[in-house]
């Protein structure tokens, strides 16, 4: 299962009897990575936990197909789902933004992406920027939230001495802008041009 996300999934198989093992995150996608399941897979493996993660679908048939070959239960935990013109409304302005962020990673999109939460990823050096970044922001009034503060393998009911970086990195880089439906085009001109304020301003250590 992934580190990246709630605490709530791993609490859940402790609290059915198993033993949760963490897996590294897909950094475009913020889903398992097929490759790093792969590799913590073993003989005691029950099950492989899919979590869908901030609207985007996890690469489902790949990790299914993994589950085959080794004889694993593949279990989905699905998002919230939202009514299609609200769906509708988060990817425009998702698009807006896109075509006008500067200085911040945009999210993938991908087939299937509603936005429940729209990612970026702030440069420079980690979690000080970031926060610093997202700080700047709500004093200019744009409500920003970090994603995932802490992953599941930094706590201490389920610390684990495991690599991921990918997890690592996101957790440190990641910020949540709102793309809500109630947002209007002023609100959203106000949110890009705040974060092309800062984001200039970031760079990463030589």
């Amino acid at each position: 299962m992934p580190a990246f996300g709630s605490v709530e999934v791993a609490a859940a198989v402790a609290l059915a009897g198993g033993q949760p093992v963490f897996a590294d995150v897909d950094p475009s996608t913020y889903c398992l990575d097929a490759a790093a399941v792969e590799a913590v897979v073993t003989a005691r493996t029950a099950a492989v936990v899919v979590v869908h993660r901030f609207g985007r679908p996890a690469e489902v048939h790949r990790l299914r197909e993994l589950g085959c070959r080794h004889g694993l239960l593949v279990v989905e935990q699905g998002e919230p789902g939202a009514p299609h013109d609200e769906i509708a409304q988060r990817r425009e302005r998702a698009a807006f933004l896109d075509g006008r962020l500067r200085g911040v990673r945009t999210p993938h999109g991908g087939a299937g992406h509603t936005y429940q939460q729209y990612v970026v990823r702030v440069p420079g050096n980690g979690r000080p920027d970031r926060d610093a970044f997202a700080r700047a922001l709500r004093t200019r009034g744009v409500e920003c939230r970090v994603p995932v503060k802490t992953p599941s393998h930094r706590l201490p009911r389920f610390r684990q001495c495991v690599a991921l970086p990918e997890t690592e990195r996101a957790a440190d880089e990641t910020l949540a802008l709102p793309v809500d439906a109630s947002l209007t085009k002023r609100d959203m001109q106000r949110i890009a041009s705040a974060c092309n304020a800062l984001g200039g301003l970031l760079q990463a250590a030589s």
